[in-house]
């Protein structure tokens, strides 16, 4: 990507794949077919992503060929460090976004920090009440495109040579911060009473959090239900077990965001969630499904229950959080309205 076409720096300084990482690379090929001049900078990011070397840095004292200044878009603290030693320290041509997402009381060298930013943004308005400034909200979406209802046989529960009828699926990190033992113990108490359902749990267990997955492993195992409450670990396509499901479920005790609820909306699938990061802005209760007081799992497991005794409510409620998510959270919306607050930036003096 050439330097002196470059208006927007998305930089990324965590190697480790993140939900910071998953956005930048989501949304750039959006903001680029938009035509906004965008590359990246830092690690962890795929090839075919517009990118600036490091080397680059030293072309910020000069403009872009159309524009007074380029705007550096950060998302972490480190960021916005970089981006205020570079705009106010070194006086390069620079103005600064931020985009917050946490949902608490930010430490007081944080909050100095987003003082200085020249435009900022909230992932959601529970984000955005713990800003003492001027924000934006623009929650994040969802990539309609593979993200979709079932299509064909495949995306049938029955295609998955597991169990049942119906199956109802906790996905993410297997860990305490994502409630997945909240999920495990509803599950425990539910299924003997709904036989044609089986729970499925998908994703990564790292080393740290092994013997808490052993733990829900033996906990299972008690119970007699190791055929009805599967932990399948990471799997090669998210996506289509998003179709396979009648219900998800997001029980996380703290979330920054939380994408999975509005990727199982998009796939035509009913959800439970906590109210924890902005589920409970992306649900609507009693239509598209219910929130619960996050970590209280009596009243995730009462929330589940209607579902899996009618699984036709399940269905309706799974139509209407298709088309909700189809008109209020596309990943398109996200990037042009992302676009606006560029604009806004570019036109301060």
């Amino acid at each position: 990507m050439s330097v002196h076409k470059t208006e927007v720096i998305a930089p990324n300084f965590k190697k480790r794949l993140s939900g910071v990482t998953s956005t930048i690379v989501q949304l750039i090929p959006l903001q680029r077919r938009e035509g906004l001049n965008i590359a990246t900078m830092g690690p962890g990011l795929p090839a075919d992503l517009p990118h600036l070397k490091w080397t680059a840095i030293f072309s910020f004292w000069s403009k872009p060929e159309k524009r007074n200044f380029r705007i550096w878009h950060a998302r972490r603290n480190v960021e916005m460090i970089a981006g205020i030693l570079m705009r106010d320290v070194l006086r390069m041509k620079l103005r600064l976004v931020f985009t917050s997402a946490a949902q608490r009381d930010h430490k007081p060298f944080t909050k100095w920090l987003i003082r200085r930013m020249n435009a900022v943004i909230a992932t959601s308005s529970r984000s955005g009440s713990f800003l003492k400034v001027p924000h934006t909200v623009i929650m994040h979406g969802v990539d309609l495109e593979r993200f979709h209802p079932p299509v064909d046989q495949d995306d049938e529960f029955a295609s998955s040579g597991l169990a049942g009828k119906y199956a109802i699926g906790c996905f993410g990190r297997v860990r305490h911060q994502k409630g997945t033992d909240l999920f495990v113990d509803a599950m425990i108490k539910l299924l003997p009473d709904y036989p044609e359902w089986t729970a499925v749990i998908t994703g990564r267990t790292t080393a740290e959090h092994q013997s808490f997955e052993n733990d829900l492993k033996t906990r299972i195992a008690k119970a007699g239900l190791q055929d009805r409450i599967l932990i399948l670990g990471e799997v090669p396509d998210i996506r289509v077990w998003y179709r396979r499901l009648t219900l998800y479920v997001a029980p996380s005790r703290n979330e920054g965001f939380g994408l999975t609820p509005l990727e199982a909306m998009a796939s035509k699938t009913a959800v439970v969630a906590s109210n924890a990061g902005a589920y409970a802005e992306m649900i609507i209760e009693g239509k598209t499904g219910s929130v619960v007081p996050a970590g209280d799992g009596n009243r995730l497991r009462e929330a589940i229950r209607p579902y899996l005794a009618s699984p036709e409510v399940a269905q309706k409620h799974a139509e209407a959080a298709l088309l909700n998510t189809q008109k209020y959270f596309p990943l398109q919306r996200e990037a042009t309205s992302i676009r606006e607050v560029y604009e806004q930036v570019f036109a301060q003096k």
